[in-house]
């Protein structure tokens, strides 16, 4: 088997758009990737790029979520920082989780 290196009509691809990722487009990986978690349910989760950091906020329903959801938000190319405000479903006094 012969793997012959990738080009796009002829020309290598380019990376330069991956670089510059903008602010809605880190917003839509990380809220795709809490959609398809399998191990929280992230319907009550809203995010929000400001500059390189994503801000999570929203209701789970049980504790250990909002750290799944810092972490998952972490790992997502493009993001430097997270601020999660997510709180656990009908706790009016929840303190916010920073990753």
């Amino acid at each position: 088997m012969v793997f012959k290196p990738q080009t796009f009509f002829g020309n290598e691809p380019s990376t330069a758009a991956l670089e510059t990722t903008s602010g809605t487009a880190i917003e839509t990986r990380v809220a795709e990737a809490l959609a398809r978690a399998g191990d929280m349910d992230a319907a009550d989760v809203s995010v929000t790029a400001v500059d390189d950091t994503i801000v999570l906020s929203g209701t789970v329903a049980f504790p250990e979520e909002i750290a799944i959801a810092g972490d998952i938000a972490a790992r997502i190319a493009g993001v430097t920082s997270v601020e999660n405000l997510i709180a656990t479903a009908g706790n009016d006094n929840a303190q916010p989780w920073l990753t």
